[in-house]
């Protein structure tokens, strides 16, 4: 569900630990010599007791759950029992991967042999070697460290990661699945000391232990989200929760989304978006799978604040689903939309997928010329959007002072084929909904 190990996957944020053949394989433990050895095992293990404890910002190759070693830098460090120098574990962000994967470690995961010595930020960042980087080198260094968020200046950005650094809430449990967390959420304060929080899955109230959840259960009367359904096809079932009318559930939907997107701020004032919540149904009510947020009234156009897939339910096609519907309320609506800006990683991987099937499947079809325009009226995409897809396509050049789009058929099927399957549709014969204008 929240663990990753399984191949990069743009649904799940999996990770594949191969390629790292270079890395130690062999255990710390496993290594070491007997303790009448040699003079170099005594000069090792006073090396190891002189690095204890490990400093902040220390850089050390660890052991993680596939059993070999990655980079890791030490990101915050707490003791756990007595006072000695092995008496703490350490929150680590493997350099490798996505912050997702960041977790506590115990001393025996790290080897000690490969300590590097604390670098200064200010001199990293410059650039140690002194070495010019490519433009490829520095976009990939951008990608890793900068994660969705275009938006903030260096400090504001420094201030974010320091604050969020660490996860808060390591699990919860939601309905029938306990689910890791990606990233830190801020709670109120009472909930700082707690690994693991309880969330009912129809109020999405939350607890400390296992026990108030059983209490509020027999008292809970919901079944599903609160608000009106709007959709309904077999077992999935759409509902939009005003955030003015229903403050509490939209403020817990936040708190609980957040501990799996790193790129947004938690919204605090949930009076201003309307929240869509998919669920699946059964005999014992609407299960939430996802749900995607939007402003009431938005001068940007934008027809979707947040997305999120929980874990158990990714790899399905709900993140498609819930993209392909905020695009069918824009429709009926009248209106143009597009995603609030920065997209995650996912998300943008999951919105270029989006836009390239859809519109490819219109240029398939279509006989004759067709502009931006057209395709922008009868897709509800921004012309923006369209103009950046077909271009990072190929499939538009500029000829006199005008865009024009080349659609051969064959290199149509090919980007079809490698954009990937359109997962679940929504039936728009089943969504029945009012604008939120027409409703005010």
């Amino acid at each position: 569900m929240g663990s990753l190990d399984a191949p990069i996957s743009a649904e799940n944020g999996s990770v594949h630990a191969a390629g790292h053949g270079k890395s130690p394989l062999i255990d710390v433990a496993a290594r070491a010599a007997p303790a009448d050895s040699t003079p170099d095992f005594d000069t090792s293990k006073r090396r190891r007791s002189s690095v204890l404890p490990l400093e902040v910002g220390t850089r050390v190759m660890c052991r993680w759950r596939d059993s070999k070693y990655h980079p890791v830098k030490v990101i915050e460090r707490r003791r756990v029992h007595g006072s000695g120098p092995n008496d703490y574990e350490y929150y680590v962000h493997y350099t490798e991967f996505n912050r997702r994967l960041d977790e506590w470690v115990k001393l025996d995961q790290l080897d000690l042999d490969s300590v590097e010595a604390v670098v200064d930020e200010k001199v990293e960042e410059k650039g140690a070697t002194g070495l010019k980087m490519t433009r490829h080198q520095k976009r990939k260094i951008d990608e890793t460290h900068v994660e969705g968020h275009e938006e903030l200046d260096a400090a504001s950005l420094r201030e974010h990661e320091e604050f969020t650094k660490v996860k808060n809430i390591a699990t919860i449990e939601l309905g029938r699945y306990e689910i890791e967390t990606w990233y830190f959420s801020p709670f109120p304060p009472e909930y700082n000391d707690c690994l693991k929080l309880f969330f009912c899955e129809f109020c999405l109230n939350f607890m400390k232990r296992k026990e108030q959840l059983q209490r509020h259960m027999k008292k809970c009367d919901l079944k599903h989200p609160p608000g009106d359904e709007i959709y309904r096809s077999g077992t999935l079932s759409m509902f939009e929760v005003d955030g003015k009318k229903n403050k509490v559930y939209g403020q817990n939907l936040c708190y609980l989304a957040k501990l799996f997107l790193d790129h947004k701020t938690l919204y605090y004032d949930v009076d201003l978006f309307l929240f869509y919540v998919l669920c699946e149904c059964d005999d014992r009510g609407c299960h939430m799978v996802g749900y995607f947020s939007k402003e009431k009234h938005s001068e940007e156009s934008y027809n979707l604040a947040c997305i999120l897939t929980l874990p158990p339910y990714q790899r399905k096609g709900y993140g498609k689903f819930l993209i392909a519907f905020s695009y069918e309320l824009s429709k009926k609506e009248g209106k143009v939309g597009t995603p609030e800006r920065p997209l995650s990683d996912l998300g943008l991987l999951s919105y270029r997928g989006y836009w390239t099937r859809v519109l490819l499947d219109i240029l398939k079809k279509h006989k004759g010329n067709i502009s931006i325009k057209e395709l922008s009226d009868m897709t509800a995409i921004k012309a923006e959007d369209i103009l950046t897809t077909l271009q990072s396509l190929e499939l538009i050049q500029y000829r006199k002072g005008q865009h024009v789009i080349c659609a051969d058929p064959k290199v149509l099927d090919r980007h079809l084929k490698a954009a990937g399957r359109g997962g679940l549709e929504v039936d728009v014969c089943k969504l029945i909904w009012t604008p939120y204008k027409e409703q005010s």
